[in-house]
């Protein structure tokens, strides 16, 4: 997916590029997070459409719920959902920040051209 150390730099404008693409991942990666959040809210604990993406949006941003759970498989729904956001959160950040990460490694290697002094 990304150029081998050998070949040269990616130029500004294709890393833009490619840092878009790698943004539009994440925001589905969340978008697909939070319609999971409103969908078992609404159908599992019954909140309305407003409150089941408030609570849904408010977990997955990593504040907590909002709305008071009436039934045990809503709480077990919310104790799933808090979880998996934790998991979305980092692994939306490494989609995110990798293409930085290899452009910033990338350029490492070629100013050193591969010749490590140890010594």
């Amino acid at each position: 997916m990304f150029e081998h150390h050998q070949e040269p730099l990616l130029s500004r404008i294709d890393f833009a590029w490619r840092m878009l693409w790698h943004g539009l991942v994440c925001l589905g990666m969340v978008a697909a997070a939070l319609f999971i959040g409103v969908a078992g809210y609404h159908w599992i604990e019954g909140f309305g459409w407003v409150d089941a993406i408030l609570n849904a949006s408010m977990i997955l941003g990593g504040m907590g719920p909002v709305g008071t759970l009436q039934t045990d498989a809503g709480k077990l729904f919310a104790s799933g959902y808090a979880l998996f956001s934790g998991l979305v959160f980092v692994a939306a950040m490494g989609v995110l920040f990798i293409p930085a990460v290899h452009r910033l490694l990338h350029k490492f290697h070629i100013q050193n051209d591969g010749d490590v002094d140890w010594e």
